[in-house]
């Protein structure tokens, strides 16, 4: 039979691959292997790439860094089991997607443990991703019920039309280090409800997430080749799912740069693309916002993850008649913000890697250097080599690289402003356009401001906005396409027009 998934060894010594106890109560979800076509695999040449404790530099364990010849038999198992499961009832489909969600709700401790020791974040806010997670699982367990068919009334005399939507074929979806879990859920399961088979690709930086999620898709009852993930160097696994015609959309999170090289190397073949990529958040506070309530909103928008996340406030605009009272308040509530272990459950852990420490050090560095004023933090903490303290930086001028490239980081640049189009303006300034935060009370401000501000998402007098229900995504060059929402399905689908002679 034709496009048959093509032989990988398999090894059952697991114990070559781990070198740490994780003291899970499901041993099972630590995996060193890739999951390809049903079954557990190093790969032909059972290669291993090393995969460290952010927090102390400790080697938590191996996994199997696969070749290109890997990732092209994965593609062949997803192509291999994409006919049986489109043709798939949509129920049987969601009661699978369905009882994914309900593992991995039974297995929360265990995956945001693992989450925890291999990307670093406090272990509240890895829970709180799992669910988060799994939340997307739940939704599109739903959708995939939904009818799929649109009658619309004929243009043409003895005729009936319908409006399809099938699904588009392999999906090929490549996930980020800073939110392991949730972001694989937020694409396969969109992908999986619509009737796609994914190949998927984790950081090789936190590959572990990824594989406890297959270990569960597999008890959840996906048949092979339907739900794939493979491990290894990003240049080397990328490059067969971009070439291959048969991978008919791509879904990438991750920084504008490589989205961009995707987008090109998309072109040959004509891929769908969904492009979750960088952000440039301003935070816009007015003064008849509530000034408490906006300190405690813009610790949540700096600081989650550390700082290491698309959605974070990377700039701050203040109006100047608080100017002085914010700064004063939002450095001194920084300044208290906890630093260390995951597992400790700090405030802030870990960046993920040397180079994330250095970029924080530099911004700090030019900003001070072009006149800016350090309020708190602005070093490396003494919890280890890869922890940055919190820090605010004041009167941060426009020049600055920080008020132009995200920092990704525990690094706060605060400027004032005095009118509202000024705020507007030096908000807008910028390639990217995923989220921005108002604070204001005044109801006409909050109308225009929503309407000028150029982002995908506006969040007003609040931080939490995302979730399973609404479309996330960005203008401009943070990217292309919607996930969540009944949206994030239309890049995983076909429309089909059938027009039918009834004479």
């Amino acid at each position: 039979m034709a496009n048959q998934p093509k032989s990988t060894a398999v090894s059952t010594d697991r114990s070559k691959f781990i070198t740490t106890s994780l003291a899970l109560s499901d041993p099972a979800l630590f995996r060193g292997f890739s999951y390809i076509g049903g079954r557990w695999t190093a790969g032909a040449a059972a290669r291993m790439l090393p995969v460290s404790n952010p927090a102390d530099g400790s080697h938590l364990g191996d996994v199997a860094s696969l070749s290109a010849s890997d990732s092209a038999g994965a593609i062949d198992a997803a192509q291999h089991a994409f006919g049986p499961w489109s043709s798939t009832l949509p129920q049987q489909r969601s009661t699978i997607l369905r009882r994914w969600f309900e593992l991995m709700l039974e297995h929360k401790e265990d995956l945001a443990r693992i989450m925890t020791l291999e990307q670093g974040k406090p272990i509240s806010e890895a829970r709180g991703e799992i669910e988060y997670a799994a939340s997307f699982v739940e939704f599109f367990a739903e959708e995939a019920k939904r009818p799929n068919i649109e009658s619309v009334t004929s243009h043409l005399p003895d005729a009936e039309v319908e409006i399809w939507r099938e699904p588009v074929g392999v999906a090929a979806l490549i996930t980020p280090w800073n939110f392991p879990s949730a972001m694989l859920t937020r694409k396969a399961s969109a992908a999986l409800a619509a009737g796609c088979t994914v190949v998927a690709h984790p950081s090789a930086e936190t590959p572990f997430s990824a594989l406890a999620l297959a270990e569960l898709a597999e008890r959840a009852g996906f048949p092979a080749g339907a739900f794939n993930v493979i491990t290894g160097v990003a240049p080397v696994i990328v490059e067969p799912l971009m070439k291959d015609k048969r991978v008919r959309a791509v879904s990438f999170t991750g920084s504008t740069e490589i989205g961009k090289l995707l987008y090109r190397q998309s072109a040959d073949t004509v891929k769908r693309l969904v492009l979750e990529l960088g952000g440039h958040a301003p935070f816009i506070l007015f003064a008849d916002a509530d000034l408490e309530q906006a300190v405690d909103e813009a610790i949540k928008a700096k600081f989650a993850t550390s700082g290491q996340d698309c959605l974070g406030a990377n700039r701050f605009f203040v109006e100047r008649t608080v100017y002085d009272a914010f700064c004063a308040k939002f450095s001194e509530a920084a300044s208290r913000l906890s630093v260390g272990v995951g597992m400790d459950d700090p405030d802030l852990g870990p960046l993920m890697n040397e180079k994330a420490v250095a970029k924080q050090e530099e911004h700090v560095a030019d900003a001070v250097a072009k006149g800016a004023r350090l309020l708190t933090g602005g070093n490396r903490h003494k919890a280890g080599v890869l922890f940055y303290e919190p820090t605010v930086l004041v009167d941060v001028p426009a020049d600055a690289l920080i008020m132009h490239e995200e920092t990704f980081g525990p690094v706060a640049a605060i400027a004032a402003f005095d009118t509202e189009d000024e705020a507007l303006q030096r908000a807008n300034d910028t390639e990217y356009g995923l989220v921005a935060y108002l604070h204001t009370q005044d109801p006409r401000r909050i109308y225009r401001a929503s309407r000028a501000l150029q982002f995908g998402m506006v969040a007003v007098n609040r931080t939490k906005v995302t979730g399973a229900p609404i479309p996330f995504g960005g203008m401009k060059q943070s990217g292309l396409e919607r996930e969540g929402s009944r949206l994030g399905m239309e890049a995983f689908t076909e429309v089909k027009y059938v027009c039918r002679d009834w004479a």
